[in-house]
Parts: structure tokens; C-alpha cells; sequence
């Protein structure tokens, strides 16, 4: 499916998301731990727009590797980070975020956009997330949630089943994923509920920032330095 939608897939995060999906990402770059020269670790690429935003704003991060499954996102990651002559510091590969090709404790920070709703074990694909982080690493994950508010959550409702899917549908030639798209963020677990699935993988000082009136929201937590 991924594969199918690459070629219009930033262009239609832009417009359906209002360019928050812009904003969300810069806010994520500013969560990084502290350090220098962090090797930073981004699954569930997609097309690297996480990965750039991170190295944009945050120098910190001096060199980052990106995995996905789907070939056709990452073809189109690889054309950017080409034309940001960043083939030194980024390599984009295949890989599965419930196993990920990567050693045991490799990289300060771990990021997931948009993607850990996708996988068939949360839990897993965080334990994961956990391995590959040095301790004292941090795992930054961005993900679609449920907003709060009993006024908006209506009308954010409406839109995801009768809006998204017809425009998304219609822009992209494939309205069968952006209807999967609203049925995975209506059935994830969000907020706390997420965080709980962060400190049962492991993590320490979990917690969650809510974006956008909570129609997103980033979740971090740390791997135990001892650890």
C-alpha cells in the first residue's frame, strides 16, 4: 500500500494535515537528549522527512539511519537526502521496526512517525526500539491520537471518515488507504494508554505531549541508564 501512495505521499500529508504534520516534526527535533555528535535511528522512515527535519534543527544529530518496508517510500527518501548531498551521514535501508537490522545498543535517540500504529506488535516493535538504544538513549515517537476535547473530537471524527478518505482517495488514485488510515488512528491506543505500552517495554520517564488540540501527540521515554 505504502509503495502504491509514495510518489504523492508528502504532498498529501501536507495538505490533509493543514502542514502541521511539518510543525509536529520540528517539535520532535527539539526533544532530543543531550549530547553531541548523537546517532540517531528513524523507523519506519517513509520518505526521510523525519530524518531531515531532526538534522535541520537539531546539529546535535551528526549522522542518522532510516528503515522502512515499504522500497517505494524509501526511493523517495533517497532522492532527497541526494539532493541535500547528506549521502555521508544518512543511509536509508529495508527493515522491519519488530526487527530491526540493526546491534544492541547503537544509537542515542530512536524515533517512529506515524508508523508504530502500523505494526501487527506494538509491544514488540517497542522492546525493539529499546534494544537498539544506548543507555541513557531516548525514543521519540509521533503518532495520530485521540483528542480530549468533547466538543472537537466530533468534528475531528467527521473529518477523518468522510473527508480524508475521499480527498486523500481522490489525489492519490487509492482511497482504500486513506480509509485505513482513519480506522488505524481510531483503534489505536492513545495518551496514557500508549505510555503504559512505552513503560512495559522498559522505558523510564515515559510520558506524552499533545499536538494540535491532541489530534497527534509525541511520546518519549528513556532507556534506563543502568540499563
Amino acid at each position: 500500500m505504502f509503495d502504491r501512495i509514495a510518489p504523492r505521499y508528502d504532498f498529501l500529508n501536507r495538505m490533509l494535515s493543514f502542514r502541521q504534520d511539518v510543525a509536529w516534526r520540528k517539535r520532535m527535533a527539539g526533544m532530543m537528549p543531550a549530547g553531541y555528535n548523537l546517532r540517531l535511528l528513524d523507523i519506519a522512515t517513509g520518505t526521510a522527512d523525519q530524518i531531515i527535519s531532526i538534522m535541520k534543527s537539531a546539529p546535535a544529530v551528526q549522522s542518522a539511519i532510516g528503515v522502512d518496508m515499504s522500497e517505494g517510500m524509501l526511493d523517495q527518501g533517497r532522492d532527497k537526502i541526494a539532493r541535500l548531498q547528506w549521502q555521508d551521514r544518512v543511509a536509508l535501508k529495508t527493515g522491519d521496526a519488530m526487527r530491526i537490522p540493526e546491534p544492541d545498543a547503537g544509537f542515542d535517540v530512536a524515533t517512529m512517525s506515524f508508523g508504530i500504529r502500523n505494526v501487527i506488535n506494538v509491544s514488540e516493535a517497542l522492546r525493539e526500539i529499546r534494544r537498539v538504544l544506548k543507555p541513557g538513549g531516548r525514543a521519540l515517537i509521533l503518532e495520530f491520537s485521540t483528542p480530549a476535547n468533547r466538543l472537537f473530537r466530533p468534528l475531528y471524527f467527521f473529518y477523518l471518515r468522510h473527508v480524508l478518505p475521499v480527498i486523500g482517495g481522490m489525489l492519490s488514485g487509492d482511497r482504500a488507504a486513506y480509509a485505513y488510515l482513519n480506522k488505524t488512528i481510531e483503534t489505536f491506543p492513545s495518551g496514557e494508554a500508549f505510555c503504559a505500552l512505552m513503560r512495559e517495554a522498559g522505558f523510564v520517564q515515559v510520558g506524552h505531549r499533545p499536538l494540535t488540540f491532541g489530534i497527534a501527540s509525541i511520546y518519549y521515554g528513556d532507556r534506563a541508564a543502568s540499563a
